[in-house]
């Protein structure tokens, strides 16, 4: 139970470090991840019992590089302002906790200081990066995504609300199972060839800052 709580503590200290010029680059990549995962939202693809996009592979660079306490705020960022930016009805504040709790996934799994970008900042690349260990935490933080944020907690706010009907539920459920099993297909693949490309980005970032 310490460790997972010591995630919070390192995700804060190096979020927001002892060099002013890395709390600086850390908070302008968090901005464009998040930004980014604005501009993909914008670009969803609205079916009858979902929507099919993905903007969760900026939040999920966030939780790999930043860690769960910067992944957290990201999550609610990210609704919050995608409501502001693409207004739909009322505000939801279930959403936001739900992308919040998304958020949390991905910076638990995925942080953990990967290769010498937080280890040895004078070289800063990722020569020490395990890229099976990433492998697997790719597919475990998607797998809990996708069964507990989309098909769970999504489902039980949708009915709570109304968007899907109690009538149907049996029907509704089978096709959101079918749509997030196809999803899976092509986010895995995305996500192993973008995050560790993130990753390597990241590393050369902090190098150049550090020279």
């Amino acid at each position: 139970m310490k460790g997972f709580f010591d995630l919070f503590r390192m995700s804060a200290k190096d979020m927001f470090g002892d060099k002013v010029s890395r709390t600086i680059l850390n908070l302008v990549i968090c901005a464009m991840l998040i930004g980014l995962s604005m501009a993909i939202e914008a670009l969803s693809i609205d079916l009858p019992f979902g929507k099919v996009n993905f903007a969760f592979l900026p939040l999920a660079a966030i939780g790999m590089l930043f860690g769960p306490t910067v992944s957290i705020l990201a999550g609610g960022i990210c609704d919050v302002l995608g409501f502001l930016v693409h207004p739909t009805g009322a505000f939801l504040p279930l959403y936001t906790l739900i992308g919040m709790f998304q958020g949390l996934i991905y910076g638990v799994v995925l942080y953990r200081r990967w290769g010498n970008v937080y280890s040895d900042e004078k070289k800063g690349r990722i020569f020490g990066m395990d890229l099976t260990q990433l492998g697997i935490r790719i597919i475990a933080a998607r797998l809990i995504d996708v069964l507990i944020v989309n098909m769970i907690f999504n489902t039980v706010a949708n009915m709570h609300y109304g968007f899907i009907p109690y009538k149907s539920l049996s029907v509704i459920i089978t096709t959101r199972i079918a749509k997030n099993l196809l999803e899976l297909a092509a986010d895995l693949p995305l996500m192993f060839v973008i995050l560790p490309f993130v990753l390597t980005l990241y590393s050369r970032a902090v190098s150049k800052r550090a020279v």
